[in-house]
Protein backbone atom coordinates (compact mmCIF):
# COMPACT_ATOMS: atom_id res chain seq x y z
CA UNK A 1 0.00 0.00 0.00
CA UNK A 2 3.22 2.40 0.68
CA UNK A 3 3.93 1.94 -3.15
CA UNK A 4 0.52 2.85 -3.79
CA UNK A 5 0.35 5.79 -1.53
CA UNK A 6 3.46 7.01 -3.03
CA UNK A 7 2.31 6.83 -6.58
CA UNK A 8 -1.03 8.84 -5.98
CA UNK A 9 0.56 11.73 -4.32
CA UNK A 10 2.88 11.75 -6.98
CA UNK A 11 0.66 12.15 -9.49
CA UNK A 12 -1.43 14.99 -7.83
CA UNK A 13 2.18 16.84 -7.51
CA UNK A 14 2.71 16.21 -11.17
CA UNK A 15 -0.43 17.73 -12.34
CA UNK A 16 0.32 20.68 -10.20
CA UNK A 17 3.82 21.09 -11.62
CA UNK A 18 2.75 20.64 -15.20
CA UNK A 19 0.38 23.82 -14.37
CA UNK A 20 3.05 25.62 -12.96
CA UNK A 21 5.15 25.20 -15.92
CA UNK A 22 2.26 26.23 -18.22
CA UNK A 23 1.78 29.67 -16.42
CA UNK A 24 5.68 30.01 -16.17
CA UNK A 25 5.53 30.04 -20.11
CA UNK A 26 2.50 32.08 -20.43
CA UNK A 27 3.88 34.70 -18.18
CA UNK A 28 7.29 34.34 -20.50
CA UNK A 29 6.13 34.44 -23.54
CA UNK A 30 2.52 36.18 -23.63
CA UNK A 31 2.24 38.29 -20.32
CA UNK A 32 5.54 39.94 -20.98
CA UNK A 33 5.66 40.63 -24.70
CA UNK A 34 2.41 42.13 -23.55
CA UNK A 35 4.45 44.49 -20.96
CA UNK A 36 6.78 45.21 -23.61
CA UNK A 37 4.12 46.58 -26.00
CA UNK A 38 3.03 48.50 -23.38
CA UNK A 39 6.17 49.91 -22.75
CA UNK A 40 6.81 50.52 -26.07
CA UNK A 41 3.19 52.10 -26.63
CA UNK A 42 4.27 55.11 -23.95
CA UNK A 43 7.59 55.25 -25.03
CA UNK A 44 9.08 53.77 -22.53
CA UNK A 45 12.29 51.62 -22.74
CA UNK A 46 11.23 48.70 -22.26
CA UNK A 47 14.50 46.50 -21.70
CA UNK A 48 15.46 47.36 -17.84
CA UNK A 49 11.31 47.17 -16.77
CA UNK A 50 10.62 43.71 -19.14
CA UNK A 51 13.49 42.34 -16.88
CA UNK A 52 12.45 43.49 -13.48
CA UNK A 53 8.63 42.20 -14.24
CA UNK A 54 9.82 39.39 -15.64
CA UNK A 55 12.29 38.67 -12.11
CA UNK A 56 9.51 39.79 -9.96
CA UNK A 57 6.50 37.55 -12.02
CA UNK A 58 9.51 34.30 -11.56
CA UNK A 59 9.67 35.01 -8.12
CA UNK A 60 6.34 35.37 -6.95
CA UNK A 61 5.28 32.17 -9.31
CA UNK A 62 8.48 30.01 -7.37
CA UNK A 63 6.90 31.05 -3.68
CA UNK A 64 3.66 30.13 -4.89
CA UNK A 65 4.51 27.09 -6.19
CA UNK A 66 6.62 25.61 -3.65
CA UNK A 67 3.21 26.56 -1.24
CA UNK A 68 0.72 25.07 -3.25
CA UNK A 69 3.49 21.83 -4.08
CA UNK A 70 3.53 22.08 -0.27
CA UNK A 71 -0.24 22.03 0.82
CA UNK A 72 -0.97 19.88 -2.20
CA UNK A 73 1.34 16.77 -1.09
CA UNK A 74 0.27 17.33 2.60
CA UNK A 75 -3.62 16.94 1.46
CA UNK A 76 -2.68 14.74 -1.18
CA UNK A 77 -1.15 12.47 1.68
CA UNK A 78 -3.72 12.68 4.41
CA UNK A 79 -7.04 12.03 1.89
CA UNK A 80 -4.55 9.29 0.24
CA UNK A 81 -4.00 7.46 3.20
CA UNK A 82 -7.88 8.00 4.58
CA UNK A 83 -8.98 6.86 1.05
CA UNK A 84 -6.40 3.61 1.09
CA UNK A 85 -7.08 2.64 5.05
CA UNK A 86 -9.40 0.30 4.37
CA UNK A 87 -7.48 -1.66 1.23
CA UNK A 88 -4.78 -1.26 3.70
CA UNK A 89 -7.30 -3.49 6.28
CA UNK A 90 -8.73 -5.68 3.42
CA UNK A 91 -5.29 -7.00 2.86
CA UNK A 92 -4.59 -7.68 6.34
CA UNK A 93 -8.06 -9.35 6.58
CA UNK A 94 -7.39 -11.02 3.36
CA UNK A 95 -4.73 -12.86 4.84
CA UNK A 96 -6.24 -14.35 7.75
CA UNK A 97 -9.17 -15.49 5.61
CA UNK A 98 -6.39 -17.46 3.61
CA UNK A 99 -5.67 -19.01 7.20
CA UNK A 100 -9.09 -20.06 8.15
CA UNK A 101 -10.18 -16.74 10.16
CA UNK A 102 -13.60 -15.12 8.92
CA UNK A 103 -13.98 -13.02 12.34
CA UNK A 104 -11.85 -9.83 11.20
CA UNK A 105 -14.08 -7.30 9.79
CA UNK A 106 -13.55 -3.71 7.53
CA UNK A 107 -13.90 -0.68 9.11
CA UNK A 108 -16.76 1.06 7.45
CA UNK A 109 -15.89 4.71 7.14
CA UNK A 110 -17.66 6.20 4.43
CA UNK A 111 -20.23 5.21 1.91
CA UNK A 112 -18.31 6.11 -1.27
CA UNK A 113 -17.09 3.56 -3.70
CA UNK A 114 -14.30 2.35 -1.69
CA UNK A 115 -16.49 2.19 1.56
CA UNK A 116 -19.04 -0.02 -0.55
CA UNK A 117 -15.85 -2.01 -1.64
CA UNK A 118 -15.50 -2.87 2.05
CA UNK A 119 -18.97 -3.36 3.00
CA UNK A 120 -18.91 -6.03 0.19
CA UNK A 121 -15.62 -7.84 1.12
CA UNK A 122 -17.37 -7.84 4.55
CA UNK A 123 -20.57 -9.85 3.20
CA UNK A 124 -18.25 -12.10 1.44
CA UNK A 125 -16.32 -12.96 4.59
CA UNK A 126 -19.47 -13.88 6.57
CA UNK A 127 -20.49 -15.29 3.18
CA UNK A 128 -17.53 -17.56 3.91
CA UNK A 129 -17.85 -17.79 7.55
CA UNK A 130 -21.34 -19.75 6.59
CA UNK A 131 -20.38 -21.55 4.43
CA UNK A 132 -17.46 -23.06 5.89
CA UNK A 133 -20.08 -23.41 9.30
CA UNK A 134 -21.70 -25.60 6.81
CA UNK A 135 -19.38 -27.77 5.63
CA UNK A 136 -17.99 -28.42 9.20
CA UNK A 137 -21.87 -29.39 10.19
CA UNK A 138 -22.57 -31.40 7.03
CA UNK A 139 -19.52 -33.33 7.77
CA UNK A 140 -20.41 -33.84 11.53
CA UNK A 141 -24.25 -34.18 10.94
CA UNK A 142 -23.09 -37.14 7.92
CA UNK A 143 -20.51 -38.92 10.33
CA UNK A 144 -23.17 -38.98 13.08
CA UNK A 145 -26.41 -40.06 10.85
CA UNK A 146 -23.86 -42.98 9.56
CA UNK A 147 -22.42 -43.81 13.06
CA UNK A 148 -26.02 -44.73 14.79
CA UNK A 149 -26.65 -47.43 11.74
CA UNK A 150 -23.66 -48.57 11.36
CA UNK A 151 -23.11 -49.15 15.14
CA UNK A 152 -26.03 -51.01 15.48
CA UNK A 153 -25.01 -53.29 12.48
CA UNK A 154 -21.93 -53.91 14.26
CA UNK A 155 -22.87 -54.60 17.26
CA UNK A 156 -25.58 -57.36 15.72
CA UNK A 157 -22.86 -58.75 12.99
CA UNK A 158 -20.92 -59.09 16.49
CA UNK A 159 -23.36 -60.61 18.80
CA UNK A 160 -23.99 -62.96 15.74
CA UNK A 161 -20.49 -64.30 15.33
CA UNK A 162 -20.11 -64.16 18.93
CA UNK A 163 -23.40 -66.45 19.15
CA UNK A 164 -24.97 -64.20 21.86
CA UNK A 165 -28.25 -63.49 19.59
CA UNK A 166 -29.33 -66.20 17.37
CA UNK A 167 -29.61 -66.36 13.72
CA UNK A 168 -33.64 -66.01 13.03
CA UNK A 169 -35.59 -64.02 10.89
CA UNK A 170 -36.47 -61.33 13.74
CA UNK A 171 -32.77 -60.37 13.93
CA UNK A 172 -31.99 -60.19 10.02
CA UNK A 173 -34.77 -58.11 10.01
CA UNK A 174 -33.18 -55.49 11.90
CA UNK A 175 -29.93 -55.83 10.05
CA UNK A 176 -31.95 -55.11 6.54
CA UNK A 177 -33.69 -51.80 8.50
CA UNK A 178 -30.29 -50.77 9.48
CA UNK A 179 -29.18 -51.51 5.77
CA UNK A 180 -32.02 -49.35 4.27
CA UNK A 181 -31.51 -46.62 6.70
CA UNK A 182 -27.77 -45.91 5.00
CA UNK A 183 -29.32 -46.56 2.19
CA UNK A 184 -31.45 -43.88 2.43
CA UNK A 185 -29.04 -41.32 3.63
CA UNK A 186 -26.93 -42.23 0.92
CA UNK A 187 -29.89 -41.41 -1.49
CA UNK A 188 -30.43 -38.15 -0.02
CA UNK A 189 -26.93 -37.24 0.09
CA UNK A 190 -26.69 -37.97 -3.81
CA UNK A 191 -30.08 -35.98 -4.19
CA UNK A 192 -28.55 -33.35 -2.49
CA UNK A 193 -25.29 -33.22 -4.74
CA UNK A 194 -27.70 -33.10 -7.64
CA UNK A 195 -29.62 -30.55 -5.76
CA UNK A 196 -26.52 -28.36 -5.50
CA UNK A 197 -25.70 -28.22 -9.07
CA UNK A 198 -29.17 -27.99 -10.72
CA UNK A 199 -28.81 -24.85 -11.87
CA UNK A 200 -26.52 -25.77 -14.32
CA UNK A 201 -28.24 -29.16 -15.30
CA UNK A 202 -31.78 -27.92 -15.94
CA UNK A 203 -33.42 -29.15 -18.49
CA UNK A 204 -36.47 -26.83 -19.14
CA UNK A 205 -39.59 -27.33 -21.24
CA UNK A 206 -43.49 -26.43 -21.11
CA UNK A 207 -44.87 -28.86 -18.44
CA UNK A 208 -48.49 -28.59 -16.31
CA UNK A 209 -47.79 -27.58 -12.86
CA UNK A 210 -50.93 -28.83 -11.88
CA UNK A 211 -50.49 -32.47 -13.34
CA UNK A 212 -46.74 -32.45 -11.62
CA UNK A 213 -48.42 -32.12 -8.43
CA UNK A 214 -51.06 -34.85 -9.10
CA UNK A 215 -48.54 -37.42 -10.35
CA UNK A 216 -46.86 -37.04 -6.40
CA UNK A 217 -50.04 -37.58 -5.10
CA UNK A 218 -51.17 -40.32 -7.12
CA UNK A 219 -47.45 -41.81 -5.74
CA UNK A 220 -48.09 -41.25 -2.17
CA UNK A 221 -51.81 -42.11 -2.03
CA UNK A 222 -51.18 -45.95 -0.53
CA UNK A 223 -49.27 -44.02 2.34
CA UNK A 224 -51.49 -41.53 2.77
CA UNK A 225 -54.42 -44.45 3.04
CA UNK A 226 -52.07 -46.43 5.97
CA UNK A 227 -51.89 -43.12 7.80
CA UNK A 228 -55.88 -42.52 7.35
CA UNK A 229 -54.98 -39.19 6.10
CA UNK A 230 -57.36 -36.78 3.91
CA UNK A 231 -55.67 -34.80 1.34
CA UNK A 232 -57.62 -32.34 -0.14
CA UNK A 233 -56.41 -31.12 -3.41
CA UNK A 234 -57.28 -27.64 -5.09
CA UNK A 235 -56.20 -28.15 -8.91
CA UNK A 236 -58.49 -26.95 -11.09
CA UNK A 237 -56.20 -24.68 -13.14
CA UNK A 238 -54.08 -25.21 -15.48
CA UNK A 239 -50.71 -23.66 -15.63
CA UNK A 240 -47.58 -23.98 -18.04
CA UNK A 241 -45.00 -23.27 -16.55
CA UNK A 242 -40.82 -23.02 -18.30
CA UNK A 243 -39.07 -26.15 -15.93
CA UNK A 244 -37.21 -29.15 -15.25
CA UNK A 245 -39.74 -31.39 -14.71
CA UNK A 246 -37.71 -34.10 -12.91
CA UNK A 247 -36.19 -32.03 -10.63
CA UNK A 248 -39.27 -30.32 -10.03
CA UNK A 249 -41.29 -33.85 -9.37
CA UNK A 250 -38.36 -34.64 -6.86
CA UNK A 251 -39.18 -31.04 -5.20
CA UNK A 252 -43.38 -32.22 -4.95
CA UNK A 253 -42.28 -35.70 -3.64
CA UNK A 254 -40.02 -34.10 -1.05
CA UNK A 255 -42.47 -31.73 -0.23
CA UNK A 256 -45.72 -34.14 0.54
CA UNK A 257 -43.03 -36.78 2.17
CA UNK A 258 -42.45 -34.17 4.86
CA UNK A 259 -46.27 -33.78 5.43
CA UNK A 260 -46.71 -37.21 5.01
CA UNK A 261 -44.17 -37.32 8.30
CA UNK A 262 -45.18 -34.68 10.54
CA UNK A 263 -49.31 -35.16 10.04
CA UNK A 264 -50.71 -37.44 12.70
CA UNK A 265 -52.88 -40.55 11.99
CA UNK A 266 -56.14 -39.34 10.66
CA UNK A 267 -54.70 -35.97 10.02
CA UNK A 268 -55.69 -34.12 6.89
CA UNK A 269 -53.31 -32.20 4.42
CA UNK A 270 -54.91 -29.56 1.98
CA UNK A 271 -52.86 -28.35 -1.64
CA UNK A 272 -53.65 -25.32 -3.03
CA UNK A 273 -51.66 -23.21 -5.81
CA UNK A 274 -52.52 -19.75 -6.48
CA UNK A 275 -51.60 -17.56 -9.66
CA UNK A 276 -50.19 -13.91 -8.41
CA UNK A 277 -47.85 -11.07 -9.95
CA UNK A 278 -46.34 -13.77 -12.35
CA UNK A 279 -45.94 -16.58 -9.99
CA UNK A 280 -47.08 -19.55 -9.17
CA UNK A 281 -47.50 -20.61 -5.44
CA UNK A 282 -48.05 -24.19 -4.07
CA UNK A 283 -49.17 -24.56 -0.16
CA UNK A 284 -49.41 -27.73 1.17
CA UNK A 285 -50.91 -27.14 5.44
CA UNK A 286 -50.97 -30.08 7.32
CA UNK A 287 -52.43 -30.93 10.79
CA UNK A 288 -50.47 -31.69 13.42
CA UNK A 289 -47.63 -30.52 16.25
CA UNK A 290 -46.34 -27.49 14.29
CA UNK A 291 -42.97 -26.34 14.56
CA UNK A 292 -41.68 -24.20 17.12
CA UNK A 293 -40.73 -20.35 15.85
CA UNK A 294 -37.14 -21.07 16.80
CA UNK A 295 -36.89 -23.97 14.65
CA UNK A 296 -38.55 -22.41 11.74
CA UNK A 297 -35.97 -20.03 10.06
CA UNK A 298 -33.86 -23.34 9.95
CA UNK A 299 -35.87 -25.91 8.87
CA UNK A 300 -34.71 -25.58 5.02
CA UNK A 301 -30.93 -26.04 6.46
CA UNK A 302 -29.29 -29.66 5.74
CA UNK A 303 -29.50 -31.87 8.23
CA UNK A 304 -31.36 -29.41 10.78
CA UNK A 305 -34.43 -31.18 12.86
CA UNK A 306 -36.07 -29.64 15.68
CA UNK A 307 -36.38 -33.18 17.51
CA UNK A 308 -33.57 -35.22 16.22
CA UNK A 309 -34.94 -38.33 18.09
CA UNK A 310 -38.79 -38.11 16.62
CA UNK A 311 -37.24 -37.07 12.97
CA UNK A 312 -35.26 -40.24 13.43
CA UNK A 313 -37.89 -42.77 14.29
CA UNK A 314 -39.41 -41.39 11.58
CA UNK A 315 -37.15 -41.85 9.29
CA UNK A 316 -36.01 -38.35 8.63
CA UNK A 317 -32.36 -37.10 8.21
CA UNK A 318 -33.30 -33.47 7.71
CA UNK A 319 -32.26 -33.27 4.02
CA UNK A 320 -35.60 -33.70 1.86
CA UNK A 321 -36.60 -29.57 2.52
CA UNK A 322 -33.29 -28.39 2.10
CA UNK A 323 -33.05 -30.88 -1.54
CA UNK A 324 -36.52 -28.82 -2.23
CA UNK A 325 -34.92 -25.27 -1.39
CA UNK A 326 -31.90 -25.82 -3.73
CA UNK A 327 -34.42 -27.12 -6.72
CA UNK A 328 -36.69 -24.77 -6.60
CA UNK A 329 -34.38 -21.98 -6.37
CA UNK A 330 -32.48 -23.42 -9.40
CA UNK A 331 -35.65 -22.66 -10.95
CA UNK A 332 -35.98 -18.84 -9.81
CA UNK A 333 -38.00 -19.27 -7.15
CA UNK A 334 -38.71 -19.31 -3.43
CA UNK A 335 -39.80 -21.13 -0.88
CA UNK A 336 -40.60 -20.99 3.06
CA UNK A 337 -42.92 -21.71 5.96
CA UNK A 338 -45.04 -20.75 8.58
CA UNK A 339 -46.92 -22.59 11.43
CA UNK A 340 -49.40 -22.22 14.49
CA UNK A 341 -50.09 -24.74 16.92
CA UNK A 342 -51.67 -27.33 14.95
CA UNK A 343 -50.80 -26.75 11.83
CA UNK A 344 -47.58 -26.31 9.26
CA UNK A 345 -47.89 -24.62 6.05
CA UNK A 346 -44.70 -25.01 3.88
CA UNK A 347 -44.83 -22.99 0.05
CA UNK A 348 -42.96 -22.64 -3.13
CA UNK A 349 -43.07 -20.46 -5.34
CA UNK A 350 -42.04 -20.39 -9.41
CA UNK A 351 -41.81 -17.95 -11.74
CA UNK A 352 -44.34 -18.23 -14.70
Amino acid sequence: MRRLLWKLVASNLLVIGVVIFIVWMAVDYLAADYFAVLMEKYHVSPTDAHRMFLVAVHRYIIWASCFAMLCAAIISLVLTRRLLRPLSQMTAISKQIATGDYSAKVKLTSQDEVGQLAQSFNQMAESLQRIEHLRRTLVSDVAHELRTPLTNTRGYLEALRDGVVAPNTETFELLHEEILRLVHLVEDLLQLTKADVARMTLRRREVVFQELIEQALDLFQPQFIAKEITVKALLTRRDVIAADPDKLAQAMRNVLQNAWQYTPRGGEITLTVSHEGGCLTLSVVNSGEGIPQADLPFIFERFYRGEKSRSRERGGAGIGLAIVKELIEAHGGRVGAESTPGTTHIWLTLPV
